[in-house]
């Protein structure tokens, strides 16, 4: 049976700051907060920090074509196991998988900090990934158990901002670090800012769960062999949106094998989480079993699409075109990072305000679409003025529709479900944006070898086609055709029209999130917690006595 929507109108009044406090507001909230704002900026950070630093990094362990995997690894392991994840928080409760999954995040660090070969430094960049992926979800989780859905996205304003500059800003720390220090720092940073985070859970995250089951009875439960179908899918895609266009053709076997298998391993996947073999389904088809909930899934993996389109692909730009070092392009970037922030913070409290979600998931994505648009016209010519506003259109944008879309999800289902739809949920944003890092890149390499006979320079041509373009822009190569202007103003002009046709096909997967957001419902948003994973209510007096006590003395 699908879960019905409820068509009633928000009307109830944001709750009051001592009604808060009873649904899970007060000091042990504001507590853990700062470490779930930390574990989101770590885990985005780590998503794209290695893009300016990957060059020394591989140099130095001699990794050759394998450089690539020190950052598909933490792809496709983060994403991979957030599902279950969503599934281990209703089993095992809320505080020990955060807790797992911030360890495992420092022990990945660790490793990738001492790494002493390539080898080693995927298999590091793995663990961390696992940990990563569970950060991601868990933060979110935890959010939902502790605050109504109404007053929930201004909170996770901050958590999502958090995340959005970690993500923005991975290049310019990466850069700055290898160039003052070694860059074994990349990941040794990491350390103290997960052990603030250990702390603060350990001391502060005491919440339900079932105390009765056993251990062996709990694992029992897991959908083990559902995420293995569903990582060995994820695996098989991502190797060939990795190979395609660069190492292997598009059309080579090696692209086209692994692609088909990851495909038909997620129809497998959908089909044994509704099957009876499968007693808890990681992923269960009830979520997507009314259309606000599956359109808004669907718009959460184009958001995720697009926020990795532009933060791979502006960079480009700006070092290709502009010929900015690696970290004045990361610096560059800020113009798509810093309006991201009050776009999610305005977001947040206007859903709190108004109970609405649906304006702002139509504006957002209209304003993406624009701001993909405004993209096209870049050129070498554009002043900075005009490259600013295009990136704050789109980021704007970008920020007030990534607030709004997990409310969608979650006003359109029962409290009960809340870890595996915010599971699942983080999940398609994730596996979009290993998406938002294949397409464009496909689209790019093709279009630069179709248009790279504009250069009079045979020797050029053969550099430049097979993803050399891609690898070759930069500030230093640019520089290079100094000698040969009219050379380097061929050059120029191939970069400047394949990114154009990038931002072109960009604009597509944006505008198609307009009728989607459309068709959503505007449902009422819950303003009262009704859910087992709350704050253990034992401890919580106790440590209010405590409290008191301390303040009377």
């Amino acid at each position: 049976m699908g879960v019905a929507e409820s068509a009633t109108p928000a009307i109830s009044n944001p709750a009051t700051p001592d009604e808060q406090k009873k649904k899970g507001y007060g000091w042990r909230f504001w507590a853990i907060f700062p470490g779930l704002c930390i574990g989101g900026l770590l885990s985005a950070l780590d998503t794209t920090i290695l893009s300016t630093v990957l060059p020394t990094i591989s140099k130095e362990l001699n990794s050759e074509e394998m450089y690539v995997w020190a950052i598909n690894g933490y792809f496709v392991s983060q994403t991979a196991v957030q599902p279950l994840y969503g599934q281990l928080a209703d089993i095992f409760g809320r505080r020990w998988p955060m807790i797992f999954s911030v360890a495992l995040f420092a022990l990945g660090s660790g490793l990738c900090g001492g790494a002493s070969s390539s080898d080693m430094l995927i298999a590091a960049r793995v663990v961390q990934g696992l940990g990563g992926g569970g950060i991601n979800v868990m933060t979110e989780i935890i959010v939902a158990d502790l605050v109504p859905l109404r007053e929930r996205q201004q909170i996770m304003g901050i958590v999502f901002t958090a995340f959005a500059v970690g993500t923005f800003i991975g290049p310019v720390v990466g850069g700055a670090i290898v160039d003052h220090t070694s860059w074994r720092w990349v990941f040794y940073i990491n350390l103290p800012l997960c052990g603030v985070t250990l702390i603060l859970m350990l001391l502060f995250l005491h919440v339900k769960y079932d105390r009765q089951s056993t251990v062996v009875a709990k694992l029992k439960r897991v959908d083990f062999a559902g995420n293995a179908i569903l990582i060995a899918s994820v695996i098989s895609i991502l190797l060939s949106l990795t190979w395609a266009g660069t190492t292997h053709p598009w059309k080579s076997w090696r692209t086209i094998v692994p692609l088909i298998l990851g495909f038909a391993g997620m129809g497998v996947f959908i089909a044994y989480q509704a099957s009876r073999w499968c007693l808890e389904p990681t992923m269960p088809l009830r979520l997507f079993s009314n259309r606000t909930a599956a359109f808004t899934y669907m718009l959460s993996f184009l958001h995720g699409i697009i926020l990795y389109w532009v933060s791979l692909f502006l960079p480009i730009y700006f070092q290709s075109i502009l010929e900015a070092t690696p970290e004045k392009s990361g610096i560059d970037l800020f113009a798509s990072v810093i309006p991201m922030v009050p776009g999610a913070i305005i977001g947040g409290v206007l859903i709190t305000v108004t109970g609405k979600y649906k304006p702002l998931l139509v504006v957002g994505f209209i304003l993406m679409a624009i701001g993909m648009g405004l993209f096209t016209m870049l050129d070498d010519h554009t002043n900075t003025v005009r490259w600013v506003v295009y990136q704050v259109v789109l980021a704007v944008g970008s920020g007030i529709s990534l607030i709004a879309t997990l409310p969608a999800v979650l006003a359109s289902l029962p409290e009960s479900d809340v870890a595996l739809a915010t599971a699942t949920w983080a999940f398609l944003r994730s596996f979009g944006s290993i998406w938002g890092v294949s397409i464009p890149s496909a689209i790019f390499n093709t279009r630069f070898t179709q248009l790279v006979g504009r250069i009079d320079s045979p020797q050029l041509q053969g550099i430049l086609v097979g993803g050399g373009a891609y690898q070759l822009a930069t500030k230093a190569f640019m520089q290079s055709l100094n000698d040969t202007p009219v050379i380097k103003a061929q050059v120029v002009s191939v970069y400047v029209e394949s990114l154009k046709l990038v931002w072109q096909v960009g604009i597509a997967f944006a505008a198609v999130g307009v009728p989607l957001s459309f068709l959503i419902r505007s449902l009422a948003l819950r303003d009262q917690l009704d859910t087992e994973f709350g704050f253990d209510e034992k401890k919580k007096e106790a440590d209010e006595e405590v409290t008191t006590t301390s303040t009377s003395m």
